[in-house]
């Protein structure tokens, strides 16, 4: 049978946490993609690519549905990325704008410090957004994204041979992270 599976599962240790920390998008060709055994990406085959990195906290989430049609014998994989940018600036407003127009490729550092890549092949689309000043003194003033991604596989873990906790792209030359500065 050439679908079979390779593993089961079992219910493992209760050590792991929700959420993302950051996300690190660009729109840089990210070249050919080495793929390990594990399903995972291993190197980028890209160059001069820059990361333009986003530091997260609070309600931010990345969720991926699997849909299956056993009529048409087609699979996909649906990511919806939601982040939540606190302080709304005419910066980050201008780069909403931008990031609408675009197809940003954008890789997802979970709280457990795992790297996932979201648009592999197709990039995400901002879907949804919008620019929130709040009401009353102590609610939320920043700007809610919603980025979504249709790919043939699940966002792949990503795990550089260089890459540590600190940086998961250290190691390699061809790869810049710029980080966001505070207004």
């Amino acid at each position: 049978m050439p679908c079979s599976i390779t593993s089961g599962y079992a219910l493992n240790c209760k050590d792991t946490l929700g959420g993302i920390s950051s996300v690190y998008m660009t729109t840089d060709d990210l070249g050919a993609l080495t793929i390990g055994n594990d399903d995972g990406i291993t190197a980028v085959g890209g160059s001069s690519i820059t990361l333009f990195k986003y530091d997260l906290k609070g309600a931010n989430g990345l969720e991926t549905a699997v849909t299956s049609s056993s009529e048409a014998g087609t699979t996909y994989f649906e990511s919806t990325l939601t982040l939540q940018l606190p302080k709304l600036t005419a910066v980050q407003q201008k780069e909403t704008k931008l990031l609408a127009y675009t197809r940003p490729r954008i890789f997802v550092e979970t709280r457990n410090g795992d790297v996932l890549l979201m648009g592999e092949a197709y990039g995400c689309e901002l879907t949804a957004g919008n620019f929130s000043s709040g009401v009353q003194m102590a609610d939320f003033n920043g700007i809610n994204l919603t980025f979504t991604a249709q790919e043939a596989v699940g966002p792949r873990f990503v795990t550089l041979a260089d890459a540590t906790a600190a940086d998961p792209f250290a190691g390699d030359d061809d790869i810049t992270v710029t980080v966001g500065t505070n207004s």
